[in-house]
């Protein structure tokens, strides 16, 4: 599933082609792709159709393109296998395609955003614009909390949120209310990295342990995103439709059998939330 970086990347990519466009034209080839929508196909063309798209904004794995009205946006979900795609207007159809949407661009010129997504667990919908802090987000973000590379995540409530929880630190670090966009691979290098057996009691980590691995957290999604996210198959792409390839860089994430980079024990998996969970059983050690 993408994560922060790969939706960090895509978003990115939208920007300087999306910010300031016109949308002209929006087409819907399968209604599935607007489950987020409720109401349907029509209502969510009428309201993108003649709207200017002004920022394009991202919280956690969630992207949004805010209209000139100031009050909606158009929200992207990515899901398993979703793909937002650069396209020339004229272009040929995506194999799967779900959503086509026009726009005119003052510098760029006519273009295309293709939605698409093989396993369909991807969503769009036009969404209202609600007061979060000194910004507004869509009323489908509200509940997702800030992740760590955004300038106003707040550390001391993460440790504070840390300490009063007995779940193991993995299971935290996937909570999307507790913090957002780390996702498996994430958690598994950054626990890696910050020496932390992913079963250790989250209220167990001593603050100086907490901080530590909030640092590696923020290495890690660094990193990633510098090598433009994870790629292990072509279902993640960026809008030009090319892989990352931070998975040449992974230290415990799926290396299961391999020394590990820092002492040479072979690295485990154990199953973990119908997934799984990789580390040095030497380097990362429960706690006792």
């Amino acid at each position: 599933m993408p994560e922060l970086p790969e939706v960090e990347v895509v978003r990115a990519g939208l920007e300087p082609a999306a910010v300031g466009s016109v949308i002209t034209s929006v087409s819907v080839f399968d209604e599935r792709a607007l489950t987020r929508h409720l109401a349907g196909a029509a209502d969510f063309a009428g309201r993108l159709e003649g709207a200017t798209f002004t920022a394009a904004l991202r919280r956690g794995k969630f992207l949004w393109l805010p209209l000139d009205d100031a009050e909606s946006a158009l929200i992207a979900h990515l899901g398993m296998s979703g793909q937002m795609l650069l396209r020339a207007p004229d272009a040929d159809a995506e194999r799967h395609e779900r959503v086509r949407i026009g726009i005119e661009h003052p510098v760029h010129g006519e273009l295309a955003i293709v939605f698409s997504d093989q396993r369909t667990f991807g969503s769009l919908a036009v969404d209202a614009l609600i007061a979060d802090g000194g910004s507004r987000i869509p009323t489908q973000v509200a509940h997702i909390a800030r992740d760590p590379m955004d300038d106003h995540f707040d550390d001391d409530g993460f440790r504070s949120a840390l300490s009063r929880r007995g779940s193991a630190i993995k299971r935290v670090l996937l909570d999307q209310g507790v913090v957002s966009g780390i996702g498996n691979i994430y958690a598994d290098e950054s626990l890696w990295a910050a020496r932390i057996h992913p079963e250790t009691p989250a209220n167990r980590l001593s603050t100086p342990a907490v901080r530590r691995l909030l640092a590696e957290v923020r290495i890690v999604l660094a990193k990633a995103l510098a090598e433009g996210g994870t790629s292990f198959d072509a279902q993640y792409v960026n809008v030009n439709g090319q892989a990352g390839y931070f998975a040449h860089s992974l230290n415990a994430y799926g290396q299961q059998g391999q020394p590990c980079p820092r002492c040479g024990t072979l690295i485990v998996r154990e199953q973990f939330m119908n997934r799984g969970s990789h580390f040095c059983p030497r380097c990362q050690r429960p706690a006792r």
